[in-house]
């Protein structure tokens, strides 16, 4: 690169420093465990149908983490594809970090976080594939496209370049031509069944609501306050 074309590029700060005035004081809400509903689930789903009546851009958008067999942690943002009294469905490829790591270790933990409401969600609990049949119903429901794209990304794996990508969609997709797109062995569906679930509500001052709901040996559940 000459010097001349180097001397145009942004200028890159060394470091950042956050301003104490970027802080928002919560207040849209409250959560008290006299109205929280006895299953954490149905909180859920009672949260999660009003972040979808409040316009939440992609309200089931959820961060995923997971633990390698080092030991290292890894995060992510996947989408939420179903969710009843069996536990939270993902949809990705077997074959990546994640699936790799869920193979080695099948816990993990899930972080929703809806901003215009102010609210939280942490789950945690062991995951496990969902049945074929679940996983070929869902696939067939998606887009055509992005049915030939989870054949196309070898996801996490290294490639050249996106010019690889393309070439190969453009292989898959005369291949398939107007036929069926079949479900890959490598893709499919997890089920995360929850062992805690967690429910946060800003609050002003930093005085948060958090109600923490913890699964008993019986599969009851059990409801605490914790402190923010």
């Amino acid at each position: 690169m000459a010097e001349s074309e180097r001397e145009q590029l942004p200028k890159v700060p060394r470091a950042v420093v956050i301003p104490a005035t970027l802080r928002v004081d919560y207040g849209r809400g409250s959560l008290d465990e006299s109205t929280a509903l006895p299953d954490p689930i149905d909180q859920f789903i009672l949260w999660f149908d009003e972040a979808i009546a409040a316009d939440v851009p992609e309200a089931n958008a959820m961060t995923l983490g997971t633990v390698g067999p080092s030991g290292a942690p890894s995060a992510r943002v996947v989408l939420l594809k179903a969710v009843d009294r069996t536990g939270f469905t993902f949809f990705t490829n077997y074959l990546s970090r994640k699936g790799r790591e869920l193979a080695a270790n099948p816990r993990a933990a899930l972080c929703f976080y809806w901003a215009p409401l102010e609210r939280q969600v942490r789950i945690e609990g062991t995951v496990q594939r969902v049945g074929q049949a679940e996983s070929e119903a869902y696939f067939q429901s998606r887009p055509r496209a992005a049915q030939i794209g989870a054949w196309v990304s070898e996801q996490s794996s290294e490639i050249t370049s996106r010019d690889e990508l393309e070439r190969r969609e453009k292989e898959l997709s005369a291949r398939f031509g107007a036929g069926i797109v079949p479900l890959p062995e490598h893709w499919g569906g997890y089920r995360m069944v929850p062992s805690s679930i967690e429910f946060w509500q800003g609050r002003p001052s930093r005085l948060h609501d958090r109600l923490l709901y913890t699964r008993g040996p019986s599969g009851g559940w059990t409801l605490r306050r914790l402190a923010p």
